[in-house]
């Protein structure tokens, strides 16, 4: 089977890569010609633009998005519109939001082509470990693809599935960023509470390791934990500033919509916005108040 691959960046080059390695003929374009030539020498085409490679690619052509989510993924698939014939198919394989898939597939459905929304996890541990794809789409639509998503899984009926019709993909790939929020909030706050304990001098490193075989909380994600202490123990130098890409602002509105309490995640996704102030405005005025009305001590800045 062969497809074409829009945005290469570490993700998405490799995926392109663990393809070519199961014997499919992958064409693939970057704004970068730089990270183009990665893949090509890796075994995969290359392309000069999107028109490019839409022209490398036999009908029913699969164009498959791994780009960031919003403008991009519509601007895209603009662009495509007059490249494409009917029975071409789009898949989304990035983190877009699903009330925008579901808006994005109506559209790409009246010009005759077909979508497929696949929300992907696995990072840049996909190459060697597999992706974890969770599908959106008409059945028929998905087992048209099943070769690729068969590659690219952990094996080929793990790892992956359809999840409903389209759109769900996306949906259920937001949950699971947000699960992804609270986990991390829980093993941050863990270890830094160990942290704290210096009476016992803890290793935690070794706690990490300990952690890893046996223990109810052991996880994938623990085992990157130890590997990120075991490179720097004491984190020294780096900036207490968390980013978000979305999925967690999505699945905390999608729950208030839904009347569903989530307040793991909700917090964590407070913390994260915590981090990035740099001159908290909160914390201050909290030492005004207490000041006004009980005279406490307000601390200054240096």
């Amino acid at each position: 089977m062969e497809l074409g691959m829009v945005g290469l960046g570490k993700m998405g080059g490799n995926m392109t890569v663990r393809l070519v390695r199961g014997g499919h003929s992958v064409v693939g374009f970057a704004r970068k010609k730089e990270v183009v030539d990665v893949v090509v020498r890796q075994g995969a085409k290359g392309a000069a633009s999107i028109a490019n490679l839409v022209q490398q690619l036999t009908p029913p052509r699969i164009i498959w998005l791994m780009i960031p989510s919003g403008d991009p993924v519509d601007q895209t698939i603009a662009e495509l519109h007059g490249l494409l014939a009917p029975g071409d198919f789009i898949v989304d394989g990035g983190n877009s939001y699903y009330r925008d898939t579901l808006r994005r597939a109506q559209l790409v459905r009246s010009w005759g082509f077909r979508f497929v929304d696949v929300g992907t996890s696995g990072g840049i541990w996909g190459l060697t470990e597999g992706y974890s794809m969770m599908v959106g789409g008409e059945p028929a639509d998905v087992e048209h693809i099943r070769p690729v998503l068969e590659t690219l899984a952990p094996g080929p009926t793990q790892g992956w599935g359809r999840m409903g019709p389209v759109g769900s993909g996306h949906f259920v790939k937001m949950v699971h960023n947000g699960i992804e929020y609270g986990m991390m909030q829980a093993y941050a706050e863990g270890f830094a509470v160990l942290e704290a304990k210096g009476d016992f001098a803890l290793d935690l490193h070794q706690v990490a390791a300990v952690w890893h075989y046996g223990s109810v909380v052991r996880s994938w994600l623990l085992e990157l934990t130890e590997e990120a202490l075991a490179e720097n123990p004491t984190l020294k130098g780096i900036a207490p500033y968390v980013v978000d890409s979305g999925e967690g602002r999505w699945t905390v509105t999608e729950a208030l919509d839904l009347n569903i309490p989530a307040p793991v995640i909700t917090i964590a996704l407070q913390q994260r916005l915590r981090s990035r102030e740099a001159d908290p405005f909160t914390e201050k005025l909290l030492a005004m108040m207490r000041n006004k009305f009980g005279g406490h001590d307000v601390k200054t800045e240096p």
